[in-house]
């Protein structure tokens, strides 16, 4: 399986990379070869923290890699009345009675808490190309769904200084 991810997703994929191997690795080598002189390593909660630490990076990096090298790199299709990619759209959550603005992000830079909600989300792939006034129904899962009117689109574009997702 891949990602969709866009030309700015991998570009602040590879910026990230290129920040963990060039300048945190050495600097995690570094307080590694530090701790390791403190003396009993079975002991020594600084150098396994430090070990810690590197083996994250080194996680990350490689999921990073991996996310570019099975990516599938899409374009941002317009429509000016429907939910397209990175617009942000006003929502009527009928079971919760409340508004909410969210706005359409890939998977890479989702954050739920921020109003950022992925396209292959329920919520967002229920609501993509959707236009406004529509009633549309929203299945979490077998047992749990709700419905959504759509009050408003504010057309969106794909802003560099949207985060992408750590973990």
């Amino acid at each position: 399986m891949y990602d969709e991810l866009t030309e700015v997703d991998i570009k602040k994929m590879e910026e990230e990379i290129e920040y963990r191997k060039c300048k945190l690795a050495p600097e995690l080598g570094a307080e590694l070869k530090r701790t390791r002189e403190f003396g009993d390593l079975s002991e020594n909660a600084e150098y396994k923290e430090a070990k810690r630490a590197k083996r994250k990076n080194e996680g990350r990096i490689r999921y990073l890699e991996n996310m570019i090298r099975t990516a599938k790199v899409i374009e941002i299709k317009k429509n000016d009345d429907e939910v397209g990619l990175f617009d942000r759209v006003l929502i009527f959550n009928e079971k919760m009675g409340a508004e909410k603005e969210i706005q359409i992000v890939t998977t890479l830079r989702q954050n739920a808490l921020q109003g950022y909600v992925s396209k292959e989300s329920p919520l967002g792939s229920a609501i993509m190309g959707k236009r406004v006034g529509e009633r549309v129904l929203v299945n979490v899962s077998e047992k749990m769904s709700y419905y959504v009117v759509i009050k408003k689109i504010t057309k969106g574009e794909d802003n560099e200084e949207l985060p992408i997702s750590g973990y």
